[in-house]
């Protein structure tokens, strides 16, 4: 079975069976992660010569859009992993050390989290306080993250720090701690009206491990040409999968007030076929940003170029607000039947988990550099160049 045809079943039979329970709870998605792991799903972008399937990012991105369907949290999760794995599969071959890590991910379907924010440095991912200590042949690290999500549940987790303590906050690295090289201590919880089993408590986190576990290239360089991107294709293609599943829950609905009447278009008709556009502008997105980042992978200066990063961020900014806008139409379809929680139309979880879109990273943070970037940048070249 291909990926996808992988991922359509573990989001049709369990995602979908325990959605309701995981965001009523706000408890971790245990049952679709045991199934996605059983149907080798996490490391299938690692190189096949390491024990992966090699798949592009544009097959993450597609299971990511199918996760969305059926239950946000578990995509979210599974988006959020792939992020750390693309950044080990695309600066870490060269290393031994994250080569062996990567071979034990595909053979154990390891699952990855990641702690880049942290407390006092206001959001900013890319300055850090925290730094890698070196003592000897071991470092050692404490960092008091903000957001740690699912890291009671991961078996490993990617850190950004400082590169020694004399640094600068700029000056970071990434580092990755293994279980049982590190210690939580959680500080916060996470009660929220969206994307409840990602289970994104704040933690401090105690670390330790071998100089080895630290990518030699900066953040600042895996931020631009991986972390970034990835990041923002694959949250707007499960906010993609989400939207995608309210307008179907909009057309059912359609649908089934049409058999009601026979040879009549019920008054929602021409509301959905407007959302439905929407939804295909939304794809189209998320589509074309693949696209230019698969071919951008080629071509270093593509990656480091301002249109670049102003079309990555645009993408986050605009999917992030438009998933929003069709689960609103899909609701306005449906009426009560969508407002309610017992039916097969409802829409609450929907439209509490696209709310999150906007606020989980910041869309005010991301459209203020976007506009920095927008003084210096060139005029555009134009729609093919």
């Amino acid at each position: 079975m291909t990926a996808l045809e992988r991922a359509r079943r573990v989001g049709s039979e369990v995602a979908a069976k325990y959605a309701d329970a995981v965001d009523r709870e706000a408890r971790f998605p245990g049952e679709s992660l045991a199934a996605l792991k059983e149907s080798r799903l996490l490391g299938i972008m690692v190189p096949t010569e390491l024990g992966g399937e090699g798949a592009p990012l544009s097959a993450v991105i597609e299971v990511c859009h199918v996760l969305g369907q059926y239950c946000a949290s578990t995509a979210m999760v599974y988006a959020m992993h792939q992020i750390q794995v693309a950044c080990f599969v695309r600066h870490g071959l060269q290393s031994e050390w994250h080569r062996a890590f990567l071979t034990r991910c595909a053979a154990e379907q390891l699952l990855i989290a990641s702690a880049t924010s942290e407390a006092g440095i206001g959001g900013d991912v890319r300055t850090s306080s925290c730094a890698v200590d070196l003592n000897g042949d071991r470092f050692y690290l404490k960092k008091n993250a903000t957001v740690i999500s699912y890291g009671d549940h991961a078996d490993a987790i990617l850190v950004t720090a400082r590169r020694t303590p004399d640094s600068p906050a700029s000056d970071q690295v990434i580092v990755l701690v293994l279980r049982p090289d590190y210690r939580l201590e959680q500080t916060s919880g996470w009660d929220t009206m969206g994307m409840r089993g990602t289970c994104s408590n704040g933690y401090w986190l105690h670390a330790s491990g071998s100089p080895e576990q630290v990518l030699p290239l900066s953040f600042a360089d895996i931020s631009a040409q991986t972390m970034l991107p990835t990041s923002h294709i694959a949250w707007s293609s499960l906010w993609l999968g989400i939207a995608t599943d309210a307008v179907e829950r909009a057309r059912a609905f359609i649908r089934a007030e049409a058999r009601k009447k026979p040879g009549t278009t019920p008054p929602g008709a021409v509301r959905l076929a407007e959302v439905v556009g929407m939804l295909q502008q939304m794809k189209a997105g998320v589509v074309a940003a693949t696209r230019r980042y698969e071919a951008a992978m080629q071509e270093p200066e593509e990656l480091t170029s301002l249109s670049f990063a102003v079309g990555m961020n645009s993408l986050k900014t605009t999917a992030s607000q438009t998933a929003v806008q069709v689960v609103n139409h899909a609701l306005l379809i449906c009426g009560i039947y969508g407002y309610r929680n017992d039916t097969d139309y409802s829409l609450g979880r929907h439209l509490r988990d696209t709310h999150s879109a906007a606020v989980m990273v910041s869309n005010d943070r991301i459209l203020g550099h976007t506009a920095s970037l927008l003084l210096v940048q060139k005029q555009d070249p134009g729609l093919f160049a």
